[in-house]
């Protein structure tokens, strides 16, 4: 939207997003970078993200590094909080909220007991939501098949497939054709291999 408009949000003296926001320069330019980086890893996990995954994303974009007892931040002077400076999972909570005016999409959503940041712009229904639940928190091995889903939750098998279906063609699922019964999977649950320069400071 930005580019379309010849806008940067980060630069503009004008107070555009604050304005239509309502918030500060901070959580505007926060927010600007979490959907940078939900719209950026999206293809990787489907538009589900885990809160605590896009904290490390955004503050390695923020260039903040965390070492075992200090964080290593360039503050500012001035009373705002500064790009550089550490942010906490409550700035991401209070940042998303700014973005409804944006329209749907951004959303912190509970899977058991996680918080998942979901950018896909169409809200999950009680269905699809029991099924995400069961894979996170069952021991299901990280995903599951249609005579999983009626077998654990007493569905017909036709309640099973549509709601599957309706996750695959939202992207937050891949299925594996390769085995049968076919295995649906959440992309957005994986364990993501750190790499060096995060595993070092961890």
């Amino acid at each position: 939207m930005c580019a379309n408009i010849g806008v940067d949000p980060l630069a503009s003296s004008k107070g555009y997003w604050g304005e239509l926001l309502g918030v500060g320069d901070f959580y505007y330019e926060l927010g600007i970078q979490i959907i940078d980086v939900c719209l950026s890893t999206r293809a990787l996990n489907g538009g589900l993200i885990e809160l605590s995954d896009l904290k490390h994303r955004v503050e390695r974009m923020r260039g903040v590094r965390n070492d075992a007892a200090t964080t290593v931040a360039t503050t500012a002077k001035s009373k705002t909080k500064d790009t550089n400076m550490e942010i906490t999972e409550d700035d991401l909570l209070r940042s998303i909220k700014t973005l409804a005016p944006l329209g749907n999409g951004f959303q912190v959503i509970e899977i058991g007991g996680k918080k998942m940041v979901s950018s896909v712009p169409r809200e999950l229904n009680r269905d699809q939501s029991l099924i995400l639940a069961l894979i996170q928190v069952g021991d299901t091995n990280g995903h599951v098949n249609v005579q999983d889903v009626c077998q654990r939750l007493g569905w017909e098998q036709g309640r099973s497939v549509r709601a599957l279906n309706t996750l695959l063609d939202d992207g937050l699922m891949w299925v594996d054709q390769q085995i049968e019964p076919f295995e649906y999977w959440v992309p957005g649950f994986f364990v993501q291999e750190e790499d060096e320069d995060y595993a070092a400071v961890k």
